[in-house]
């Protein structure tokens, strides 16, 4: 197994927007490296508690390792956060004072080439699993969907503008050998893109984002999942949550601006009849985006955007 050096994307932003304390309970939907989840233990010293959720085994064996400092100070669980009502009820919580969602891939995921999320490890597996126990691998999607489907996931979920070319391809190539390695599918990429538009960073980028997303159901029930959370914390508790691509940006803000939105009767009607009242109070009108400083020691900080609302 891969070893690496975990950097928290914004951990001063995330800390800063959650406003830690001591005696708080705090909720960690995705664990990763354990580097958001130390930051609020260890602010929130002596009595504080994170709930912490994955779906990785190693993301879960390494972070317990890092955090023993804690002892019952952390629970983690080996879930979906997606499931956060059913893990907040079965742990007690009548409310939590802040909530962190990290989304996306973790950068140790990605350094283990053995676990296909990189188009950069050509001989490995098309694997592409958070959950290494789930059914769906990346290589299912690219040999069984069919050209539609293919063509439909890489538009919607990575934005690819040649997506027509590319699922053409797939399928066209698969009809002569099955294509089970990162090396296989980045060549079919390669030729459905134009020369002139391979400047824009590596060509697979915006199809290994969409087959990702499509194997992990990274977007299914977000939108609800962000209302249940931001109803899930105590008056005055903050949720905070760092993207990584303009979908879930997308997702997040809408979710945050219905939860704001107060009654939403026609403005002829004398009194309100919808019964509609303002649930949170968005705290960042524009997303938040890494210091200068930190994209200098973190690459992967680039893409991320914060957003921050407080429950009313």
């Amino acid at each position: 197994m891969a070893e690496f050096e975990h950097i928290p994307v914004m951990k001063k932003e995330c800390l800063d927007a959650l406003q830690v304390k001591d005696g708080g309970i705090y909720f960690d939907g995705t664990l990763g490296g354990g580097g958001h989840t130390y930051e609020i233990l260890k602010k929130s010293s002596p009595s504080g508690r994170v709930i912490a959720t994955d779906l990785d085994d190693y993301a879960i064996s390494r972070a317990k390792d890092r955090l023993f400092e804690f002892g019952n100070r952390l629970t983690v669980i080996k879930d979906n956060f997606k499931n956060f009502s059913e893990i907040k009820r079965e742990q007690g919580i009548d409310g939590f004072d802040g909530i962190l969602l990290d989304l996306g891939v973790s950068s140790f995921q990605l350094d283990d080439k053995s676990r296909g999320f990189s188009y950069l490890s050509a001989n490995e597996k098309l694997d592409m699993r958070m959950n290494e126990s789930a059914p769906l691998t990346a290589e299912t999607v690219v040999n069984e969907y069919s050209e539609s489907e293919l063509k439909r996931i890489l538009f919607e979920y990575g934005e690819e503008r040649f997506a027509s070319n590319i699922a053409r391809n797939i399928v066209a190539a698969r009809k002569t050998a099955r294509i089970t390695t990162v090396g296989q599918l980045n060549e079919i990429i390669e030729k459905s893109i134009p020369a002139k538009f391979k400047h824009d960073g590596h060509p697979s980028k915006r199809t290994f984002q969409a087959i990702r997303i499509e194997v992990n159901g990274e977007l299914d029930n977000l939108y609800e999942t962000v209302i249940e959370m931001t109803r899930g914390l105590k008056k005055g508790g903050r949720i905070a949550i760092l993207t990584f691509h303009s979908l879930e940006d997308r997702i997040v803000k809408q979710a945050f601006r219905e939860l704001e939105t107060d009654c939403i009767c026609d403005k002829s009607l004398p009194v309100c009849v919808c019964g509609k009242k303002r649930e949170a109070k968005v705290l960042t009108k524009h997303p938040i985006t890494a210091s200068e400083e930190e994209l200098n020691l973190n690459k992967r900080a680039k893409s991320a955007k914060l957003r921050v609302a407080e429950r009313v």
